[in-house]
């Protein structure tokens, strides 16, 4: 069984690739809460992935809320891993995850991240990658996810998650920052450029827009993905002053 979270598509194709390399069932994690759905029974040999992007250099509040509440009956010390995907670094999200699975009594044997487009624009000197880079990330992320499909598919037990510079700072003081004050849907808003096209709406991975007269409207349920942004074939959706003359991006592969 694959967890997976994902809301420009990044982790969506990780996932997917997954999924069919190691035959095991994926589940989104936004469906626990809409249908409720915590406990998962376990076969003896069955692997038990979580696939999700880092933000701001740690798991998404989404994955750790749902590794809380998750149950797993006939956990029996599986095989348990995870892969994140980053712009850049992952920070201190390797042992975010190994505490927060530990919590559970689960033993995480192993982790990696893999390198996509940046996708993240809120903070100040922050924006997509150019064009060139972009292509090149998702060239280069074709190997590197075979090499960490292989390597599960072995059960390997190992680690490789770049964590890059000064990561106690930037998981363990920024993060928290950002959690208390970037993920509030408040700052959104549509401009008269918008066309109801629903878009974002659709993209939205935890329901959180609903259109009132042909324009988005966002509730409080919201998760920092920005997908709604990314995906607005106008350009229409902004946050506040912080997203004016930034770029977008949406995984080529990837649906919404």
């Amino acid at each position: 069984m694959i967890f997976y979270f994902s809301g420009t598509g990044n982790s969506k194709w990780i996932a997917n690739q997954l999924s069919k390399k190691q035959q095991e069932d994926l589940f989104f994690i936004p469906d626990a809460w809409k249908n409720d759905t915590w406990e998962f029974s376990l076969q003896e040999d069955e692997k038990i992935g979580f696939v999700f992007p880092v933000y701001s250099w740690a798991p998404p509040v989404i994955v750790q809320e749902f590794i809380r509440k998750l149950s797993l009956k006939g956990y029996r010390q599986q095989y348990l891993f995870f892969v994140c995907s980053c712009g850049d670094d992952t920070g201190l999200t390797q042992q975010v995850m190994e505490k927060a699975l530990a919590a559970k009594g689960w033993t995480c044997n192993a982790g990696f991240s893999v390198i996509m487009p940046n996708n993240y624009v809120l903070f100040p000197g922050f924006d997509v990658d150019s064009k060139e880079l972009e292509e090149k990330k998702l060239a280069e992320a074709v190997p590197a996810l075979e090499r960490v499909n292989r390597l599960i598919a072995e059960k390997e037990y190992v680690f490789a998650c770049k964590e890059g510079s000064f990561p106690f700072l930037k998981t363990r003081i920024i993060n928290p920052l950002f959690v208390r004050y970037q993920m509030s849907p408040k700052p959104f808003y549509a401009t008269d450029d918008c066309i109801g096209c629903k878009r974002c709406e659709k993209s939205c991975p935890v329901g959180n827009i609903t259109m009132r007269d042909r324009k988005p409207a966002w509730g409080n349920n919201c998760t920092a993905c920005l997908a709604c942004y990314h995906v607005c074939p106008q350009q229409a959706v902004q946050y506040g002053k912080k997203t004016k003359g930034k770029g977008h991006y949406f995984n080529p592969d990837s649906a919404y």
